[in-house]
């Protein structure tokens, strides 16, 4: 199929590639014309094909609504729209009911896999109506993983956003724990090899994953993280989980703590936020800061 895809940077870059490499023609538009094909978001509408599916891969907030308004002014009834960045699932609300009174369809899209995607594959969550994800759904088989895994309808338009949110909140967590442990182990007099610790959890452990792969990594280019500030980033979507809590009162002890333990960054220099950093800048290429 044919595919308009609009933001090509980390994550869009690599996923216009896997989506080629599945045999799929991508006409990509970014605002740095080095990376874009065409170089207007009318020019990118005019050269596919209806019934068309534009992609869009922006920030979330002001980018992403500019340009599913812009969008809606060139597309057609019958095109979709699918916004595949961190939005906040109520904006998915609106911009399904606004492109609806167009004719066109929206599929919002929670993707991970940061910058390893490419070669290992995004997990999808996605919502909207099935008649709307039909027709997007060869792009979601040729992103997804390999096996039976590794993409979901999660439900209705924003039920994607919504089930990728709740997943990042429990990265959140995830990383915090790891990150308390890892401070704890570099703490006592009696462990002298706090990397190899984390290595020799890798196998048989309970707590094995690829967070846990990606921290041995890590600590293989730094071994005590000495060359980073404890400091480290919330892309939101960690407080839009502890908000969508507090609105249902649903108990998030973990994820609640996890949150709040970033804002200690912001205070001081931080051990356990050198571990968070460095997983950030593993797993998504987040920038760090440097002593």
């Amino acid at each position: 199929m044919e595919l308009g895809l609009v933001g090509l940077g980390k994550m869009g870059g690599n996923m216009r590639e896997r989506i080629r490499r599945a045999g799929h023609t991508v006409l990509g538009y970014d605002r740095n014309p080095d990376l874009a094909d065409v170089h207007s978001l009318e020019e990118l509408v005019g050269k596919l094909e209806g019934p068309r599916v534009v992609w869009v891969m922006v920030p979330a907030g002001e980018a992403t609504q500019s340009t599913i308004d812009e969008l809606a002014a060139l597309l057609q009834p019958g095109d979709v729209v699918v916004d595949g960045g961190n939005s906040r699932w109520t904006d998915d609300e609106k911009h399904a009911e606004e492109l609806a009174a167009k004719g066109i369809g929206f599929v919002d899209c929670g993707v991970s896999g940061g910058v390893w995607g490419l070669e290992n594959g995004y997990a999808l969550m996605y919502g909207g109506d099935k008649e709307h994800v039909a027709k997007v759904q060869p792009v979601f088989d040729a992103l997804k993983p390999e096996g039976d895994f590794g993409s979901v309808h999660a439900g209705k338009a924003g039920a994607g956003h919504f089930a990728k949110m709740v997943h990042n909140g429990i990265e959140y967590a995830m990383m915090q724990a790891y990150a308390e442990g890892w401070e704890l182990l570099e703490k006592v007099d009696s462990v002298t090899d706090v990397r190899e610790v984390f290595r020799s959890w890798q196998e048989g452990t309970v707590i094995r994953s690829w967070l846990l792969d990606l921290a041995v990594n890590a600590l293989h280019e730094d071994e005590h993280l000495e060359s980073l500030r404890g400091y480290a980033q919330d892309s939101g979507e960690g407080r839009w989980t502890v908000e969508a809590a507090i609105d249902n009162a649903v108990p998030l002890p973990a994820i609640t703590a996890s949150l709040f333990a970033r804002f200690s960054s912001r205070q001081e220099d931080s051990p356990q936020m050198k571990m968070i950093a460095a997983l950030r800048n593993q797993f998504g290429g987040h920038a760090v800061e440097k002593r």
